[in-house]
């Protein structure tokens, strides 16, 4: 499977009788029913750790890009009708801010990673603590409570996968307990946020920009109100879009058909 396609429905597996397994690019799964392929007996793999890398370096250059308002700054730079460059022109700093990771999975640790290298405070909640050599090795603190690091986080970057649980994760209240100066990132899915929600936050400077590499749907309806904030930096999910990695996820794709059809331990079987 490949950006989710073909759809995997009860009628489909029907039709294909002899299926032993979906193999699906990427790390969520949130478009499979893992029920009703377990009812045919169709086993399923993931490309989970090869996108992790690639994915981290986009949130932070999305940390960066809004911070720096680089979007705003290269409309402005190229606009035939700049005169002069304003002198309170300013963005704000990333180096000694604060970043909130929601989900610090292996993506979340290596945006940690990259983050210690900027000076930044890292706070983190997720499911499970982390071991104390793994907190100290990227000087991250445990936020047992969300409100918790939605309070003091300068940025706030999602990196959970999509569930139940995470689905519109950050609504009207999460976004209402950030700081007015805050910056929200997705790096997840863009159901984990509840978008109109966000759009009402933006509008009234309840926080003050967003750098999302995912939406619902994608891409948006040309009219949506998020595509003409200019607080807002949107790109189309491309968190492991690069020559190497979509390289490896469909070496590791293959892996996992081969040892699916020959009977052997499947790599990253779900």
């Amino acid at each position: 499977m490949w950006y989710h396609k073909p759809v995997i429905n009860e009628e489909l597996l029907q039709s294909l009788p002899n299926l032993k397994i979906v193999a699906s690019a990427g790390v969520g799964i949130d478009h499979l029913d893992l029920n009703l392929l377990s009812s045919h007996g169709v086993k399923v793999s993931n490309t989970p750790f090869v996108v992790s890398t690639d994915t981290a370096d986009l949130g932070m250059a999305l940390v960066l890009a809004s911070s720096r308002r680089l979007v705003e700054g290269y409309q402005m730079a190229v606009s035939p009708d700049t005169e002069y460059f304003p002198a309170d022109w300013l963005g704000a700093e990333v180096s000694g801010a604060t970043l909130g990771i929601v989900g610090m999975g292996t993506i979340g640790y290596k945006v940690a990673e990259r983050a210690k290298a900027f000076e930044m405070k890292i706070l983190y909640h997720n499911r499970n603590q982390r071991n104390k050599e793994e907190e100290s090795a990227v000087g991250a603190i445990y936020c047992k409570k969300i409100d918790d690091l939605l309070q003091q986080s300068d940025f706030v970057l999602l990196s959970v996968s999509l569930t139940p649980q995470t689905h519109k994760l950050i609504g009207k209240r999460e976004l209402e307990l950030m700081k007015s100066t805050a910056t929200l990132i997705n790096i997840s899915r863009g159901l984990v946020v509840d978008q109109d929600a966000l759009v009402e936050a933006l509008q009234n400077k309840v926080i003050k920009a967003a750098a999302l590499d995912v939406t619902y749907p994608e891409p948006l309806p040309r009219d949506h109100p998020l595509l003409k904030l200019k607080n807002v930096i949107i790109t189309p999910h491309i968190g492991s879009a690069t020559k190497k990695t979509r390289r490896l996820m469909m070496e590791n794709m293959m892996e996992s058909i081969q040892a699916g059809l020959t009977g052997l331990p499947i790599p990253n079987e779900v």
